[in-house]
């Protein structure tokens, strides 16, 4: 058989046109050391602070400590099949989660993957979960505000959009529901709300979002769980990954409600990994950075300027004390980022005032620029109220015979007490509560029997409803009292002579 030279040519030629000189270079490492969700690597000496990267088993991890001869590699993910000598290789992307439209109504974890068994989650677009707060010349002032439908915050300690407002207080003493309620009262308000769930017990986060979807409220809200049982990284990432899923709707003009349930949690996952990682302890343990780890978080809550689309993202981190000590390390950190703090006190709790806010150590720092004229009208003396009658409270066991102005002044802080508490999942729209809290102030209560104060108001927005719904409609579009012609204490006065109190 002969060789034809042309033939051997021609094969050449062709094989030369269809080489392709595509060179892949990958930076692969080896771990030299692995256990307790941590893992070293060697020979990783081009990866990004914040890199992901990827391990022989389809594992990701999170690159952290930089080191000389080595890198310091949190596992997101089972890390049990991950050995000495296996492969570990670079992504080139820092971590990134799902956002958009598509998250609505779903529970996910900070990966952005469903957790709630209704499939996957198909989406166009990732944001990184570290990226740079809004700075000082694209934020405008907080004056806009958000209605929670809790009668004492929505007096007492207003909330804006764009504002971040602490929820602090002992375990078991209402913190949640005062998010719950707050996301539950948004349903007519426009606003897209994200609850951040760490380190809680499934069972209680799989409560809380039957309560949601019961009353509609999951439509607009994103849950993003990270349970007790899940690993500590996670724990960590879980409230930056939700507030990267506000941001694309802040970006895009819309206003955002961010529930971080609860810092305290994620701080102590924080310590867990940077202990692990061998860092330095600092205070109570925590490393160095962990106040840097909450102000980067939290300072990303802001109100966007109208040349930015005047988006907001409204931030409502929890801290839980111990004991009531609000001066602990994490409390006085987050205290001090936060534009205020609703303090909720285990004692009111327990002796049936809920919610157990104390009025006195809560404070709103945007104050009444992000309150209704009409609330601020009402609600001016509110805080004076119960603070003389909170005094006076304690200084009145002591003696019998009280003056006349004194015995007043605890009726009406009674009343008001009573006034100010509030059911379960049962938010009022803000029209509701300046017509109640008109009648207190201006003393169309006093003659009412403390025990009878819950029903009076119960039967007194029935009877509005009923009867001057123009009235409310009033208040709730123009914002301002409607009292110049004496028309809102006309309507109390006529609805107390249908009022019968019960022997």
């Amino acid at each position: 058989m002969s060789i034809n030279a042309e033939e051997i040519s021609t094969l050449i030629k062709q094989q030369i046109e269809n080489y392709e000189a595509d060179m892949e270079v990958n930076d692969v490492g080896t771990v030299i050391e692995v256990g307790d969700g941590i893992a070293r690597a060697h020979g990783l000496d081009n990866v990004m602070a914040g890199e992901l990267v990827e391990f022989q088993n389809g594992v990701m991890g999170l690159a952290q400590n930089l080191e000389e001869s080595n890198v310091g590699l949190v596992i997101l993910g089972p890390f049990t099949d991950i050995k000495e000598g296996d492969e570990v290789r670079r992504t080139g992307r820092i971590m990134q989660v799902p956002v958009g439209e598509e998250l609505l109504g779903r529970v996910v974890n900070p990966l952005g993957q469903a957790v709630d068994g209704l499939g996957n989650i198909e989406t166009t677009k990732t944001r990184p979960i570290e990226s740079p707060a809004p700075g000082v010349m694209d934020r405008k002032s907080v004056d806009e505000p958000l209605q929670t439908g809790i009668k004492a915050i929505d007096a007492l300690v207003p909330i804006g959009r764009g504002q971040r407002e602490l929820i602090i207080g002992d375990r078991q003493t209402g913190k949640t529901s005062v998010a719950i309620d707050a996301i539950l009262n948004q349903h007519d308000q426009d606003m897209i709300c994200i609850y951040v769930a760490i380190g809680q017990k499934e069972s209680t986060v799989r409560g809380t979002v039957e309560t949601l979807r019961r009353h509609g409220a999951l439509d607009y809200t994103i849950v993003v769980t990270a349970s007790a049982s899940q690993p500590a990284p996670l724990l960590y990432l879980a409230p930056y990954a939700g507030v990267s899923m506000g941001e694309e709707f802040m970006h895009n003009g819309k206003h955002v409600l961010v529930v971080y349930d609860d810092l305290s949690k994620q701080a102590s996952a924080y310590r867990e990994l940077s202990l692990l990682l061998r860092r330095p302890p600092g205070r109570e343990a925590f490393p160095g950075d962990v106040f840097y780890l909450h102000s980067r978080l939290l300072e990303r809550a802001a109100k966007l300027s109208d040349e930015k689309g005047g988006g907001s993202l409204t931030a409502l981190p929890f801290v839980e004390t111990q004991a009531g000590d609000i001066s602990a390390y994490i409390p006085t950190n987050v205290i001090s980022i936060t534009d205020g703090q609703i303090f909720l006190q285990s004692d009111l709790f327990f002796s049936g005032v809920r919610p157990a806010i104390n009025p006195g150590l809560s404070v709103s720092r945007v104050g009444g620029s992000a309150q209704r004229k009409a609330m601020k009208k009402v609600a001016g003396t509110l805080r004076l109220d119960l603070a003389s009658f909170r005094e006076l409270e304690a200084f009145a066991q002591f003696g019998s015979d009280l003056d006349k102005a004194t015995q007043a002044k605890l009726n009406r802080g009674a009343r008001t007490v009573e006034v100010l508490k509030q059911g379960l999942h049962q938010p009022l729209s803000v029209e509701k509560q300046v017509m109640i809290i008109y009648a207190l102030t201006k003393g169309y209560i006093d003659d009412i029997p403390t025990e009878e104060v819950t029903r009076f108001e119960r039967e007194f927005h029935n009877w509005l409803d009923n009867n001057r719904r123009d009235l409310l409609d009033k208040i709730r579009d123009t914002g301002k009292l409607q009292d110049d012609n004496g028309e809102m204490g006309e309507a109390v006065e006529a609805f107390k002579k249908t009022f019968v109190v019960s022997e």
